[in-house]
């Protein structure tokens, strides 16, 4: 239950991608003298519609990367360097809660003299439009707004934020690594311009991932490479494109789009089930938007009184795979960055468990982890002082 960090690889992605490894499509795309290099080609061509489909966008808007880091680190770095030296737009403003690529990213921009303004998030993990509001400005290059948090399943409001950048003649990014396919996203109808993609979070292979840059239908985005070399991907990316990854990654959105809107009403009521089992368990916390409210389907993020975390992990870990938050991240023992900037007590913070449900998920898997959390955190009481101390009624810090 671990599906926020990376998904399986789809059988049927992995047959999609076997003759790229073993059979007539092992050619470089770029190879134009024979007919290897052109079947790699079509190959990936058709892959990148399969991507755009996925947004709704045009084929020739999509750039392969390695993933979502490096298509995060393309568009806020490309389009900050770019807007500086065209128009003297030298601004960021990220979100307290984005994704680690995108906040290491804008830490490393103001080490070039650019501005960063990092906004504080509501108590359920999303962007405040009315503090954007009060920070944009003219000189505005970029805002960065995640399309579902990957740790606490928040959705950002796309279309109030794009529109307030519009205002101002900022661009907005957005990382939909997580949750494209279950949460809508249609670039046709929404105000973003730059989007981050990954196929390791959509059952496809790791090492894959793509930028979407708006062409037409608003502003005509431009980035300054952040790679040199062969000029692949009209100059936007230099190196040999991973063919096998981007044709599973066009596999992958396929599915994806025909297989995400019922799928994500599935893993909803399988969220229901596990949250209807972990309430009954004293003293949980949950953390992010209620159930009801707009969240990514998959995601249940917890915490629990009393019980601390590393802990609770180690006992769940022999069972049930869960994380304590982004898997980017969750090697330290420190509390979750995102749900200290929700606000959240430090000590629940430090105890939070978040559960990412998937494609292969079952009641069965459900009820399974119910079990073992129970054990786990009333294992965990058991021997514990300050739980004992809190049963008698007495005020405790714990």
């Amino acid at each position: 239950m671990d599906h926020h960090a990376p998904t399986p690889v789809d059988p049927r992605v992995f047959e999609a991608m076997r003759p790229t490894l073993e059979g007539p499509l092992f050619g470089n795309a770029a190879s134009r003298s024979h007919v290897y290099g052109h079947r790699a080609r079509e190959a990936v061509e058709a892959a990148r519609a399969e991507v755009a489909a996925l947004l709704g966008a045009r084929a020739g808007e999509i750039v392969f990367t390695s993933g979502a880091t490096e298509s995060d680190n393309l568009a806020l770095k490309g389009v900050l360097h770019h807007r500086r030296e065209a128009e003297g737009r030298d601004h960021l403003i990220v979100a307290r809660t984005e994704h680690k690529a995108v906040l290491d990213a804008a830490t490393r921009l103001e080490t070039f003299g650019f501005r960063v303004t990092r906004l504080p998030v509501d108590g359920e993990g999303r962007m405040d439009p009315e503090a954007l509001a009060e920070h944009l400005d003219e000189k505005t290059a970029l805002v960065s707004a995640m399309l579902a948090n990957n740790e606490v399943g928040a959705l950002n409001d796309l279309e109030r934020i794009g529109a307030l950048c519009r205002d101002v003649g900022a661009w907005l990014h957005c990382d939909a690594a997580q949750g494209l396919g279950y949460v809508p996203l249609d670039v046709t109808r929404t105000p973003v311009d730059l989007v981050s993609l990954t196929a390791h979070k959509l059952y496809g292979p790791k090492g894959v991932g793509a930028l979407w840059v708006r062409r037409k239908d608003g502003p005509r985005v431009r980035l300054v490479a952040e790679m040199d070399g062969g000029g692949h991907e009209k100059g936007m990316r230099s190196g040999t494109l991973n063919v096998p990854g981007i044709v599973g990654f066009g596999a992958a959105a396929a599915i994806q789009k025909e297989e995400g809107p019922a799928e994500a009403e599935r893993l909803a009521a399988l969220r229901a089930r596990l949250w209807e089992g972990l309430a009954a368990i004293e003293e949980v916390h949950l953390n992010g938007p209620p159930l009801d409210a707009p969240r990514h389907p998959g995601n249940l993020n917890v915490s629990f009184g009393f019980v601390e975390g590393e802990g609770l992990l180690l006992r769940l870990a022999k069972t049930v795979a869960v994380s304590s938050g982004s898997a980017c991240s969750s090697a330290g023992v420190e509390p979750s960055f995102v749900l200290r900037a929700m606000g959240v007590d430090p000590d629940l913070a430090s105890a939070s468990i978040r559960y990412g449900l998937g494609r292969g998920n079952t009641e069965a898997d459900v009820d399974a982890a119910l079990e073992a959390t129970r054990e786990a955190v009333g294992a965990l009481r058991e021997g514990s002082a300050l739980w004992r101390a809190h049963l008698r009624g007495e005020t405790v810090r714990w």
